[in-house]
């Protein structure tokens, strides 16, 4: 439910020692394919996630769907805390054992967030990043189907998280498929609580596709670089115009390949 959880993606779009170099570009050689990919997503959000995700809302009250959110987020920790290790970032492994330790215990399988409440947030991260750390290239961008935006090492990542899961090897059946509908029961909840900026970047920009590429690797890659937020040029933009990606100001929802003098009801004289 990668996908859907893009609209937190969007509002918040406005971490190692490798690090891609300012002015990178955007490497998308399987674009066919993946637009192929992003109609397949856009129809089933229309046909199936949208619709489900309004029920599931209206239905279930907030405070049942945070605690799903909470129990699904707390069967990520043990992740992070494998990956911290990996990645030698010892304070982060600590500090997301504790909080996976308060949260089970005194927030009852994580039902509760008391942990946050006291400031220990989830220091998040995966083997994608893992792979960064140690200097392994993005590669292309990709779009998977139902799973959404993702590049070549992320995309590895995704398979490597969920083999080396921790929890996959302790909880069995019929168990199991409870941790599995929780995780999807979050999806849900985010597309719900966030749909209204998905279906802004979905369905109201020109080209979905390349906003949505756009949100994605701006992200990824500040994510990554950690306080270093350097932007990238878009093959798309020519000559002069390509620079380095929005202001930390602009509308992080604007359509950048919108021409305002091709919409008839454009007032170029408007303030």
């Amino acid at each position: 439910m990668r996908l859907w959880s893009l609209g937190a993606l969007a509002v918040l779009t406005a971490c190692g020692p490798a690090t891609l170099p300012p002015g990178d570009m955007i490497e998308d050689a399987h674009e066919a394919q993946n637009r192929s990919a992003h109609a397949l997503n856009l129809a089933l959000d229309r046909a199936l996630v949208g619709p489900a995700s309004d029920g599931y809302g209206d239905a279930i009250p907030q405070p049942v769907r945070r605690g799903v959110s909470n129990f699904a987020s707390n069967l990520s920790q043990p992740g992070y805390v494998l990956n911290n290790l990996l990645q030698l970032r010892l304070d982060d492994a600590a500090r997301n054992t504790l909080r996976f330790a308060i949260n089970t215990t005194v927030g009852i399988g994580g039902l509760f967030d008391p942990a946050g409440e006291i400031g220990l947030t989830a220091e998040e991260t995966d083997f994608g990043e893992t792979m960064h750390v140690y200097g392994l290239p993005e590669g292309d961008y990709v779009v998977l189907p139902v799973v959404g935006p993702s590049t070549t090492r992320d995309t590895v990542g995704m398979v490597v998280d969920f083999a080396l899961n921790p929890l996959r090897h302790v909880v069995d059946p019929p168990e199991s498929a409870y941790l599995t509908l929780a995780r999807i029961g979050a999806g849900v909840d985010s597309r719900y609580e966030f749909g209204s900026t998905v279906e802004d970047v979905l369905y109201g920009s020109q080209d979905s596709y390349l906003q949505m590429r756009s949100l994605y690797l701006q992200n990824r890659r500040y994510e990554l670089r950690g306080d270093d937020p350097s932007a990238y040029l878009d093959p798309y933009l020519e000559g002069d115009t390509a620079q380095a990606g929005p202001a930390p100001s602009a509308d992080p929802l604007a359509d950048p390949y919108y021409d305002p003098y091709s919409d008839p009801y454009f007032d170029p004289y408007a303030q």
